[in-house]
Order: C-alpha cells, then sequence, then structure tokens
C-alpha cells in the first residue's frame, strides 16, 4: 500500500471468489436453497432507484476501512426469511428485516474473516436494512464496488463489497509529548 492511498492493493478477482465461495455457502447451509453465482462487475455509479431490500455493514480495522451490501426485491426477501425461519412469511416486516440482516452479517462477517487474511484484522458492525420502493443508496466519494449477482431458483440476490486503505496521516501532537515543567501554588 501507498502511503496516503485511498485504493486497496487486493485484486477484485481475490475479493469476487471470497464472496462467492462465503455466499454460496450461507444460502445452501442456512437456507438449504441451490444458488448460482454469476460473474462479477465493478459498480462505480451508485445504481438507478431500486425498489426492495438493502442492507449494510461496515468493515473497519488496521489500514482498511469498507461495506459489505446485499439487496433483493421486496419477494425474495420474503422468501429468504421464509427458508431461514422456516415459517411462511409473505410481507416485508420486522421478522424479513430482522432475518435478512442476520443474513448480511454472515455472508459479510464470513467474508471478513477470509480478506483478513490480506488486510489484517477488521472489525464488523451491526447491519443496517431499509425496505422501499423507488429509493436509492450511495457512498460518499467515487468508490469502486465489486459485485457478484446471484441466482436462486426465481430469485436474484446482488452481493457487493467496497474496500479501501484509509489515508494515512501524521499524528496530531499529544500535550504530554513535550517535556514541561508546570508548577502550580
Amino acid at each position: 500500500m501507498v502511503p496516503g492511498s485511498t485504493k486497496l492493493l487486493i485484486d477484485q478477482n481475490v475479493t469476487a471468489d471470497i464472496l462467492r465461495r462465503v455466499t454460496s455457502d450461507v444460502i445452501s447451509t442456512m437456507l438449504d436453497l441451490p444458488v448460482n453465482a454469476g460473474e462479477h462487475y465493478t459498480e462505480t455509479q451508485p445504481p438507478e432507484r431500486s425498489e426492495g431490500i438493502v442492507s449494510f455493514v461496515g468493515l473497519a480495522g488496521g489500514e482498511c476501512a469498507g461495506t459489505g451490501s446485499l439487496h433483493c426485491g421486496s419477494d425474495a426477501a420474503c422468501r429468504f426469511a421464509s427458508q431461514f425461519l422456516m415459517s411462511e412469511l409473505s410481507a416485508v416486516d420486522d421478522e424479513v428485516l430482522d432475518a435478512f440482516g442476520e443474513l448480511t452479517n454472515m455472508i459479510i462477517g464470513n467474508f471478513k474473516n477470509e480478506i483478513e487474511l490480506h488486510t489484517g484484522p477488521m472489525g464488523l458492525s451491526i447491519p443496517t436494512v431499509i425496505h422501499g420502493r423507488n429509493f436509492s443508496t450511495r457512498s460518499l466519494g467515487r468508490d469502486e464496488w465489486t459485485v457478484v449477482p446471484f441466482q436462486c431458483g426465481d430469485d436474484r440476490l446482488n452481493v457487493k463489497v467496497c474496500l479501501k486503505t484509509r489515508q494515512t496521516q501524521a499524528p496530531a501532537p499529544h500535550h504530554g509529548d513535550r517535556h514541561e515543567l508546570v508548577l502550580g501554588l
């Protein structure tokens, strides 16, 4: 990594391969669904307005920071949650949102565990889940997202990650770094 750089020197193919592996493992194990990963691509512009459910989990530690995200339609989220909770859920409610957040936590958490071999230790934030129609999401700046689409039966799930190095700055001077003699009366 180059000092002051904000671009992570991890090959996008490595990121995509890890996303394919961990997502396929979680979906086949936890949801008992067949899953096929599509070809990954780079997303540099925010997607057009969409509907459905999107979730985000922050990743940070050492020299890296970023976000992992899942996105699918509302019907797909209900089917995923139904499989996960082993009960029939036909409308997006708190149970569906919680199940989708947990799915995000498992997929991006497993991704984090594997990518740490390249980045060093990282932490994972609590998932944020958003549901609605005609919404858009974006990150500040012009970040590149690695996106891997998955087909789970008739449903599509997009899993994406954006990682970069944090800018390194010279540490601010600490008041106690100078030797001072302070006399009080």
